[in-house]
């Protein structure tokens, strides 16, 4: 009789007191099972969230990157094709640059009649408009359709930019990929506030893989001789692969799909309730943020000069071997500085830097290398180019992943949802300054004659 009361008591013991600590009855093996079955359960959860977020970064940015792989064929393409047109029906041509100007002579660098930072902003406006105002209602929306959207509006970019026969058209597209990337951005790193702190390293590192898979993948293709719309068009599984990871790889926390300001934050692994934040106590949260933000702007407006401001006109007449022709070596340039931002992105739990401020610095002695070489040509070798734009990848990937990792370190837990979706504004401040100053900078550059050497 006393035997059937021990074990009875012992089996309605729980499991974990209120501070998480396995209570573990001596000679109570049924308990100790129970105990390990919910840790491995646990170990399984955490295992597939971080392949999950991995997945979704992937995703999340694979239309963006493509577009601006992308980017100098969908100009170089559609003006060649206005060019065909215009000459067939009024007898005049288009001014279309070839690979190099000869004259007595002398080679003289050239380009293409728009900047491809005219792709960047159409990819970053709207992504701009979105993360500027998002945090501030976008809590009140389920994730379940914020996801959707963001999954819709990636089909419909690869979608529209394979099938466009027109330079605005193809934009069109290029507009909805941000959208999607935007929009998918401060969703997801809103939603890292919900799992495991290490979820934000994964999702980092699967961003990072969009890098170098996107444009790996476009630079594979096309040099394969598949034409640039097929290959664009071959990457709508990629929001499918999307909806996988979200709706059956996640293990979702309970009442997520309601709004935020009701469901439980799962930070440090405890459950603590998202703060009911006013207007005013959202704009004051900012503030703290900027210490983040102003460095991954400065960061973010170097790279992205040098990639869509200066990469176009960083080409070699002759890279010895491998011989890369000049749209070869845009597009190489491109999965270059991807592996870098990838390496670094996968980085933090490795290597987390806290003074992020010395990263801005070293991306504008980049710039301005760079935009020295376009003008006196004294870097001889394109492996050198490569060597440099490899660690302008690393360095924009490594001021990325340790912002977030900081914020997520030092923001208190019932600030983070909002802190996290807020502090993407810098980037994308950054990204779309850098294509405003592109477009002039790139009109200016091709208007002089720079001698190739």
């Amino acid at each position: 009789m006393g035997s059937r009361y021990r074990k009875t008591d012992t089996e309605s013991l729980p499991l974990e007191d209120d501070d998480s600590e396995p209570l573990i009855v001596n000679g109570s093996s049924r308990a100790r099972r129970r105990y390990n079955n919910i840790a491995m359960s646990e170990k399984s959860t955490l295992r597939r969230n971080l392949v999950g977020f991995w997945f979704l970064g992937l995703c999340n940015n694979f239309a963006y990157v493509i577009m601006l792989s992308a980017a100098h064929d969908i100009l170089d393409d559609e003006t060649a094709a206005a060019k065909n047109s215009t000459s067939e029906h009024n007898n005049s041509t288009t001014t279309i640059s070839p690979v190099t100007t000869t004259i007595n002579g002398t080679s003289y660098m050239t380009c293409n009649q728009i900047s491809t930072g005219a792709i960047l902003l159409a990819d970053i406006l709207p992504t701009l408009l979105i993360k500027f105002t998002a945090p501030f209602y976008l809590q009140r929306i389920g994730y379940r359709i914020k996801v959707s959207l963001t999954i819709l509006f990636a089909m419909a970019s690869f979608l529209i930019v394979a099938f466009a026969n027109d330079v605005w058209l193809s934009i069109i597209g290029v507009v909805c990929a941000s959208i999607s990337g935007g929009l998918g951005e401060i969703t997801f790193l809103s939603l890292t506030s919900f799992f495991d702190r290490n979820v934000i390293s994964t999702w980092s590192s699967g961003t990072g893989g969009a890098g170098v898979f996107g444009s790996l993948a476009y630079a594979g293709f096309t040099s394969a001789g598949v034409s640039p719309r097929t290959t664009v068009l071959i990457m709508v599984v990629v929001p499918v692969i999307m909806a996988i990871n979200y709706f059956c790889v996640l293990i979702h926390p309970k009442d997520l799909d309601y709004p935020t300001d009701d469901t439980a934050s799962l930070i440090k692994d405890k459950e603590k309730k998202t703060a009911n934040l006013s207007l005013k106590d959202k704009l004051r949260l900012v503030v703290p943020l900027l210490k983040f933000m102003i460095p991954l702007t400065t960061v973010y407006f170097g790279e992205y000069f040098i990639n869509q401001g200066l990469h176009e006109l960083l080409y070699y007449n002759n890279t010895g071997w491998p011989y890369l022709n000049k749209k070869e070596q845009y597009r190489w340039y491109q999965v270059d500085y991807q592996i870098g931002v990838f390496l670094s992105r996968s980085s933090v739990n490795i290597f987390p830097i806290k003074k992020v401020w010395i990263l801005p610095f070293l991306q504008l002695i980049n710039m301005g290398v760079l935009l020295a070489q376009v003008f006196y040509r004294f870097i001889p070798n394109i492996w050198i180019i490569f060597a440099i734009v490899f660690y302008e990848g690393f360095l924009g990937g490594a001021a990325y992943v340790n912002t977030f990792y900081r914020i997520a370190v030092e923001i208190p837990p019932e600030h983070l949802e909002f802190s996290m979706g807020v502090a993407t504004i810098g980037d994308t401040v950054g990204i779309a300054v850098a294509g405003a100053a592109a477009i002039p900078s790139h009109n200016h550059m091709c208007s002089l004659k720079i001698k190739m050497k």
